[in-house]
């Protein structure tokens, strides 16, 4: 988080506002994205830290937004939190297990975050409302509770068309396949 140290000058005609090149920091915030690709919806945790325990908590809210569901399939990077055993560290084993039973984890290749839909929904949120100086938590919590808001009233489904075949060349290096 990122606040102005002065007070940006106004815009004037034909001149855009300007802004100074010092600031001052405010701590950072970490951003954990949920994402239902085929609905299109979409819901962002904002945490003071990114540990095992952030990423349980996380998992656990996920599991009680789908309480119906029988299996919940995560697609996550291979981040050193994004485990089954962060649950065991933040939980007692019983709901622990009762978390786990209901994931099902899926990561993408070490150099494919280009494949992660919810990496593609960070680019989205930081061109549309991270790209400018954010002073506080409050104004971060509320800056990204309305563009979710306004993408989730918009609905709009992920059109994948990234196919096996387009996967098979495209990482073709990163999985050769040998034949004998």
């Amino acid at each position: 988080m990122i606040a102005e140290v002065r007070e940006p000058l106004p815009p004037e005609p034909g001149q855009p506002a300007r802004y100074d090149v010092e600031y001052q920091r405010n701590g950072v915030r970490n951003l954990l994205m949920l994402c239902e690709p085929k609905r299109g919806i979409r819901e962002v945790l904002v945490t003071t830290t990114r540990t095992k325990i952030d990423f349980a908590n996380a998992m656990k809210h996920l599991t009680e937004s789908y309480a119906d569901a029988d299996v919940i399939r995560v697609v996550l990077d291979n981040l050193n939190t994004h485990k089954m055993a962060s649950l065991y560290e933040a939980f007692a084993p019983e709901e622990a297990r009762r978390i786990a039973r209901k994931l099902e984890f899926h990561f993408t290749p070490k150099h494919g975050s280009w494949l992660n839909i919810a990496e593609i929904e960070f680019a989205v949120l930081s061109n549309m409302c991270l790209s400018e100086r954010i002073p506080d938590e409050e104004t971060l919590t509320r800056e990204v509770a309305a563009n979710v808001a306004l993408r989730n009233a918009q609905a709009l489904p992920v059109k994948w068309r990234f196919t096996t075949e387009d996967a098979r060349v495209k990482l073709q290096r990163l999985y050769p396949s040998f034949s004998t």
